[in-house]
């Protein structure tokens, strides 16, 4: 019992635990649907930790047994007021989320933002295992990203540490202006050039939110495919630059939809040298290798052994 992790990603749509060993084997992982408000979605995650340990056969009876947890969300916590920030499940924000998860499952517990968890998954031992600073990256209907360094998760002052989307495009130029307004309340925001449903947009058309195709639709000749991709491909470029500059990352890992734009992910290192200020860019740009996982494994990567013994 001592050494095993329990983590937790909350999505939109599903809650998923899992347990795993010192060494990141899965001994067990579960989802049962998110109930979409906020305390029947404590009882859930209650009830999902209290049925996991069960399954593993472990006696969590005796006084502080209980096996602590970390959860991957939406958002983050405000140290200041404890309350939820930032989720794009809106109807989490400015919930004690913080306090009342520990009152209502009587497990300690370890709260970060989903990406951060992706980050610290992926460079402890996913694709970026070894490598010293990694920047995580989530691009999906969104954008996210998370900082790691010699394994440990640098989440800032705010907890706001790689919060990519939302930094304006860099290097813009004239014909990119006036810049698309960002939910954020912002304009030129990375997330509004490279979320997937602005990828879609500038291949369909506005109101368009899948991009699902692409590569193979620009590959048998679709114009307007091919000059979305070459947009995108520079867009990306643009940003991993300042990443790099900004942090020189040993690797940036890409997680969420964009990752399975193979081809397109592999035109970036080219376009890179425009913008890096240094003669040879030997930044790493890799695909994640744990998928849908990352964020959960990473959830339960915030416990470290020793400390749950």
């Amino acid at each position: 019992m001592n050494s095993i992790r329990l983590g937790i990603d909350l999505g939109g749509t599903k809650i998923e635990v899992v347990a795993m060993n010192p060494t990141g084997d899965i001994l067990l992982r579960e989802r049962v649907p998110n109930p979409g408000s906020y305390e029947p979605m404590m009882i859930a995650i209650r009830d999902l930790l209290d049925s996991t340990t069960a399954k593993l056969g472990l006696d969590e009876s005796g006084r502080g047994a209980r096996l602590p947890f970390g959860i991957g969300i939406p958002g983050s916590i405000d140290d200041t007021t404890g309350l939820i920030k930032n989720a794009n499940a809106t109807w989490l924000n400015t919930m004690p989320f913080g306090v009342d998860l520990p009152r209502v499952t009587g497990r300690q517990v370890r709260v970060e933002n989903d990406a951060n968890c992706f980050a610290l998954s992926e460079a402890i031992d996913g694709a970026a295992s070894g490598r010293n600073i990694v920047f995580g990256i989530i691009i999906g209907s969104g954008m996210g990203g998370g900082l790691v360094v010699n394994r440990k998760l640098i989440s800032g002052h705010h907890h706001i540490a790689g919060e990519c989307g939302h930094i304006p495009l860099p290097w813009p130029r004239l014909e990119e202006f006036p810049m698309p307004r960002c939910f954020c309340g912002n304009e030129g925001c990375l997330e509004r050039f490279l979320c997937g449903p602005a990828l879609a947009a500038a291949w369909k058309g506005e109101g368009s939110r899948s991009a699902e195709g692409i590569e193979e639709a620009a590959a048998a000749g679709d114009r307007k495919a091919q000059a979305a991709l070459d947009s995108y491909v520079d867009y990306l470029a643009r940003a991993c630059a300042l990443f790099i500059n900004l942090l020189d990352p040993d690797a940036i890992v890409f997680g969420g939809g964009v990752s399975n734009l193979k081809a397109t992910l592999a035109r970036v290192p080219g376009l890179l040298p425009r913008n890096v200020i240094t003669p040879v860019c030997k930044t790493e740009l890799l695909v994640n290798k744990h998928g849908d996982s990352s964020g959960v494994r990473g959830a339960a990567w915030l416990w470290d052994v020793e400390e749950i013994r």
